[in-house]
């Protein structure tokens, strides 16, 4: 059997205990619960800062941790979307009481006490996992971070229903290579976090998705629907636009399709390889 190596937790004779029975180790760990401490903790190839960012954590979510580094780096597995890297230590922290909450705004504050006029700490990002155990007046408090506006949290359950508009709220945020904070993405971390916000996890990475849904013809490609490239990828905007995080805006933009995929296969990517409807 063939594994992924981003998405399988086995590195020099250590292995995930999930992979017992289904591949060889030497050692096999039980993986231990940390949640990210801070807004976004970059998730790395190798136990140091300097090292290509694959992906990243938003405050609250899980990271399996399967052995500790010296330097003060961890190695695991991202709970949500299973990527397999090292997390510096000092941005984790025990789990706390389970989310309640996410955020739903872009992007918000937390303050240090229940007025907005406390130190703000963040921003943090859509999609972020809160436990709220208190309210007072516009604010409510959020475990392990402050008090965040209630209006910009979303109950556990509770989620958007258009993943286009979704992205739209991302434009202008800078792009960046693992990026899945609202203050920098890159392609896929775009399309993830969009329909993650409509209740729909998707993979981390542009061939992950693009195994996804049925493949449509270009004349049927529409609002939401997706385009892919060697490498790269995009939202339908409408029948004519597309929105992407891409390295040519150096941002989250909308452009037209055909205007995209001329540039981009002038630049040697080739055509899109196919178009899909999730």
């Amino acid at each position: 059997m063939n594994f992924d190596p981003r998405i399988t937790p086995l590195r020099d004779g250590v292995a995930s205990r999930t992979l017992e029975g289904l591949t060889a180790a030497e050692v096999y760990v039980d993986p231990k619960p940390m949640v990210c401490a801070v807004p976004a903790a970059g998730l790395h190839r190798d136990p140091d800062a300097a090292s290509e960012q694959m992906d990243q954590l938003l405050f609250g979510e899980t990271f399996e941790v399967l052995e500790e580094e010296a330097g003060g780096w961890l190695w695991g597995q991202a709970r949500r979307d299973g990527y397999v890297g090292f997390v510096e230590a000092a941005k984790l922290a025990r789990p706390g009481p389970a989310p309640t909450h996410r955020v739903a705004a872009i992007r918000t504050y937390a303050f240090e006490g229940p007025s907005i006029k406390a130190r703000a700490i963040g921003p943090y990002s859509i999609n972020s996992l809160v436990s709220v155990d208190a309210e007072e007046g516009r604010l409510s408090r959020v475990a392990g971070a402050g008090w965040m506006t209630t209006d910009h949290l979303a109950p556990i359950g509770l989620f958007e229903a258009d993943p286009v508009a979704v992205a739209e709220r991302f434009l202008g945020a800078p792009y960046l290579w693992g990026g899945r904070e609202s203050l920098g993405c890159d392609c896929s971390g775009l399309i993830q976090q969009a329909f993650l916000a409509c209740g729909r996890a998707l993979p981390r990475d542009t061939d992950q998705q693009e195994a996804l849904g049925e493949a449509i013809g270009r004349q049927a490609f529409g609002r939401g629907d997706l385009v892919f490239w060697k490498g790269h990828m995009a939202m339908g905007f409408d029948e004519v636009r597309i929105i992407h995080a891409n390295g040519h805006h150096m941002a989250t933009a909308i452009e037209p399709l055909d205007q995209a995929i001329a540039r981009i296969e002038a630049a040697g990517y080739g055509p899109p390889t196919s178009f899909r409807k999730l």
